[in-house]
Order: structure tokens, then C-alpha cells, then sequence
């Protein structure tokens, strides 16, 4: 059958950018629909990088704005990444021109997602995301599509491989996060400056992403809680495994009468759970709904022919004609979800205190505990040879983050706490 050509103009020549050009190279009618794919121009910081793929018969543009806006480009994908400067005026330029937009940049579609949907539909171009979110596993489709006759409670899982990778070979060989991030680095897992990833502001992008879309409500990423897993020690891997957890960044969002509660932060789950043994640098992922109850996705987050694959994926449901609205609903019926107060919930947590080894001390931590409303789950002490106090650690029963915090903000102030007390929450899921 006859398959109409369709330019694709790429802006961002990275890692994913590269599989993409030699994925349409190998496949270029790989669209069910009976398109033609081609790469109509190609955008990038630096035209002469070394680069797996040859690109010099193909078009080049020193501007972005300039290949969102050409005639030959009918698709435009934005893979340049950052929230902001040359990636959001590329594809404004698409999307003012009335061209579908295909991008994996989840700082883009988390921070200024409500705005570019409205741009969307005022220009009646299709804006499409799926690679911004675990890589090649559909974690974007599952909840846009496939649960669109749900309702969605929550999701929660890991979704950053980096700092999946860190923790992991924390525990597998007992080095500390300097020197892990350190060999992430060399190896290419982790960028030179790590903050987005060890920092959770990468997860924390991608979760705010996927409660907009389970929630049918605009991203609202500065209403995410993001803790990193920079400051996750070594002992507290050990000590937490030795009670039978494993400490994963766990990305959740929460929807409650009351609004929603999205967060990152370093989560103690039962070696036995699904989000524990997914190790390495794995994606992993729980949806609960009303109707289909929990369903679970696992796979590889990033990488070039993973991620590349989803690129594709979004290109034809353009070359389809596939639509839908960009989060579920009208852009003029979006608006933010209205953040839950934290310290109102209920839940388990982890307690680590390093303290003086002397008489009194232990009773001191648990009175301190009892009176604040704080009811001790399970105890360990376990004295490290070489460490300047005893490390004791402790899990609670289900109690409010409030009365919590400032359980250990009192005992932070007993004279035989050496070190301010560590605090980690243990999964709910």
C-alpha cells in the first residue's frame, strides 16, 4: 500500500536522540498506520560531536526554533532536555505552528505541562510524552489510556535507575554513596553533576507527571516533597536489612478527598516485596485503582534503544491519528491538585540514633518516644566496631508524621544523641 512520508525533525542528538535516527533508519515504516518515517532535519549543541549514527546527509539546523519551524518537519521531537531555554522555545515554536510534538523531557512536561497543553489545543497539535516516564516501559500510556475507565488511587514506585543503581551496589558491596556515585560516573550512569538524580528532583518530575495524568489535574511539581538519597549511609542499608528491608527512592502519589500528596524519598520496603528486589538500574511501578485493583510494571528506565522505542511508539500515534486530551482532560478544565498537609498522615517509620554507650540511654529514647505518642514496632542495637557511639535503631507503628517529627526533634536534644537522629519511611505499599 502506498505510505505517506513523514518528516521527523529531531532536536537533541544525545544518547537517546542517536538510537532514535538509527532506530528510523532500520524501521522506517515501522508505524502500523502505513506511514513513512523519515529524519527531515536534525538539531544538536555541536554538529561535528562523534556520534554512532551519520547524520551528514541529513539537514542540520544550528537552531532548534528554526527546525520546529521548517516545512520539511511534520513531527517534531524535543530531546535536548531542561525545563526551560532552548527545549521550551523549540517546542512552543511546534506547537504555535500547529505541529504534533513528541518529547522525552519530563522537566519540561512537569514544570510547565498545563501551559504547553493549552498551547496543544489551541493550535490543534497533539502533544505526546511517553518516553519522559520510565523509558521504554508504557507507564505513560497505562495511565492515560488503558485506565481511563478507572479511577486511580495511587501510584508509587522507583523511578529513577540511578539512584536504583547507587543503593544496589550499596548493599552488594558495601562501599559508601561517594564511592558508588563515583563509579556511577565513570561508567556513564550517573552525569557529572548527579543532582537531578541523587537529589529526586528527576523522580520527583516523573511522578508529578503521572499524577497529573492519573488525577486529571494540571502538573503541580512545586508541591512535590523531594528528599534524595544522598544522605542514605551505608549502616543504615545494614541496619535496615538486617530488620528485613531493603532502601529504595520511592516516587508516590496519593489522592485523598482532601487533595493529593506527591513525594520522593528514601523508603525502607520488605525484601520480599516487588519494589525491593527490583535491583540495578530498574524501573518499577504500582497503580491502584478502584476497578482493577493493584497492577505492577517493571522494566528498564533509561537508555537509548529503550527510551528511543518509546519516542517511536508516540510517533505513531501521531502518524495514526491518535488523540486525546494531554491529561485527560480540557486544558481550561485543568487546574492544580490541592496539596495534602503531610504531617497528617499516618504511617511506619525507621529510626536510627547513634548515642554514647552508657547506662540510661536506651530508656531515655523510649520514654522520649511514649510521650510524644510514638509506639516502638521493633528494636535493634547493633555496636560497629570502629564507630565513635551505638547505633540503635527502632521502627514505629503507624503514627502522624507530626507527632513523629517532633519526637525526634526531642530526643535530637538528649545530651547521649551524638549525631542528629535519622529518619526513613517504610513503604505503605
Amino acid at each position: 500500500m502506498d505510505r505517506k512520508p513523514w518528516g521527523i525533525g529531531v532536536a537533541g542528538l544525545g544518547t537517546v536522540g542517536a538510537g532514535l535516527l538509527q532506530f528510523l533508519g532500520e524501521n522506517p515504516a515501522f508505524a502500523p498506520a502505513g506511514g513513512l518515517a523519515y529524519v527531515s532535519g536534525v538539531s544538536a549543541r555541536s554538529r561535528s560531536r562523534p556520534r554512532p549514527v551519520d547524520i551528514s546527509n541529513i539537514p542540520w539546523f544550528d537552531d532548534p526554533v528554526a527546525l520546529a519551524q521548517a516545512d520539511a518537519t511534520e513531527i517534531f521531537v524535543e530531546l535536548i532536555g531542561g525545563s526551560d531555554g532552548p527545549a521550551k522555545a523549540a517546542v512552543e515554536a511546534a506547537l504555535r505552528a500547529g505541529k504534533p510534538v513528541v518529547t522525552a523531557n519530563k522537566a519540561l512536561i512537569a514544570e510547565h505541562g498545563a501551559e504547553l497543553a493549552a498551547l496543544a489545543e489551541e493550535n490543534d497539535a497533539p502533544l505526546l510524552f511517553e518516553a519522559a516516564v520510565m523509558g521504554g516501559v508504557p507507564a505513560v500510556k497505562v495511565v492515560r489510556e488503558a485506565l481511563v475507565g478507572d479511577d486511580i488511587h495511587s501510584i508509587a514506585g522507583i523511578l529513577n535507575g540511578t539512584c536504583n543503581y547507587i543503593l544496589t551496589e550499596m548493599e552488594a558491596t558495601g562501599r559508601s554513596f561517594e564511592e558508588v556515585l563515583a563509579e556511577a560516573q565513570r561508567l556513564g550512569y550517573a552525569e557529572a553533576d548527579p543532582t537531578m538524580d541523587v537529589g529526586g528532583f528527576d523522580a520527583a518530575h516523573k511522578i508529578t507527571i503521572l499524577a497529573a495524568l492519573a488525577f486529571g489535574c494540571a502538573p503541580n511539581f512545586a508541591a512535590a516533597e523531594i528528599e534524595g538519597i544522598d544522605q542514605v549511609a551505608l549502616l543504615d542499608i545494614r541496619m535496615a536489612k538486617d530488620l528485613g528491608y531493603r532502601i529504595k527512592l520511592v516516587a508516590s502519589a496519593e489522592r485523598s478527598p482532601h487533595g493529593a500528596l506527591v513525594r520522593v524519598h528514601p523508603t525502607l520496603a520488605p525484601l520480599d516485596h516487588p519494589l525491593a528486589r527490583a535491583g540495578g538500574a530498574l524501573n518499577a511501578l504500582f497503580i491502584e485503582g478502584e476497578r482493577t485493583g493493584r497492577l505492577f510494571l517493571q522494566g528498564p528506565g533509561a537508555g537509548a534503544a529503550p527510551t528511543a522505542a518509546a519516542v517511536a511508539a508516540d510517533i505513531s500515534d501521531v502518524i495514526a491519528g491518535a488523540r486525546r486530551p494531554v491529561f485527560q482532560a480540557p486544558a481550561e478544565d485543568l487546574t492544580p491538585f490541592d496539596p495534602v498537609d503531610p504531617s497528617k498522615l499516618m504511617g511506619r517509620a525507621y529510626l536510627r540514633f547513634l548515642v554514647k554507650d552508657e547506662p540510661g540511654v536506651i530508656a531515655a529514647v523510649s520514654e522520649t518516644l511514649a510521650e510524644a505518642g510514638v509506639s516502638i514496632e521493633s528494636f535493634l542495637q547493633k555496636p560497629t566496631e570502629g564507630a565513635e557511639g551505638v547505633p540503635i535503631v527502632l521502627t514505629t507503628h503507624a503514627v502522624a508524621e507530626s507527632a513523629l517529627s517532633a519526637a525526634v526533634e526531642r530526643i535530637a536534644g538528649l545530651p547521649a544523641v551524638l549525631d542528629r537522629p535519622r529518619l526513613l519511611r517504610i513503604a505503605r505499599i
